[in-house]
């Protein structure tokens, strides 16, 4: 029975992992729209929802995979490096560099307007991911109580 419950929920799940580490993406873009020579960085969310669905793995555990940091002293904090930084994958699915419509003098590729764009619909698609999760849940537990 709960077997059938997180394969129905999986997808979602998947979805909404990968939605949130694009808003990290995108939100790191738009903190550094000031800094000089910062490239912005983005991934294909249908690439790599389809991708993690096939390999079959959550998206969390694909973007942090090969992002650990290593302890130089033993009074460090362990820690995970940042998913911009690294160049890992999301969800089978390598961070690309995005190419601006109009360069800067000072070689920062992020334009705000579409960064802002992006993240307005990211979190909009978030909002209505949750929003299905909530209502599945609901049937759900209407159909488990009767």
């Amino acid at each position: 029975m709960i077997g059938k419950l997180d394969e129905m929920l999986r997808f979602q799940q998947t979805a909404l992992n990968l939605q949130e580490q694009r808003q990290q993406v995108l939100a790191s873009n738009i903190a550094n729209a000031d800094t000089p020579n910062y490239k912005a960085r983005d991934f294909d969310f249908n690439k790599a929802l389809q991708s993690a669905l096939q390999n079959g793995q959550d998206a969390t555990a694909t973007a942090t995979s090969a992002s650990s940091l290593d302890q130089t002293n033993p009074a460090h904090l362990a820690g995970q490096a940042s998913l911009s930084s690294t160049g890992d994958t999301i969800g089978g699915t390598r961070l690309q560099y995005v190419n601006p419509a109009q360069g800067s003098i000072d070689g920062n590729t992020v334009d705000m307007d579409q960064q802002r764009n992006a993240f307005t619909d990211n979190a909009m698609r978030y909002e209505a991911s949750l929003t299905f999760v909530s209502s599945q849940i609901k049937t759900m537990l209407a159909a488990i109580q009767g």
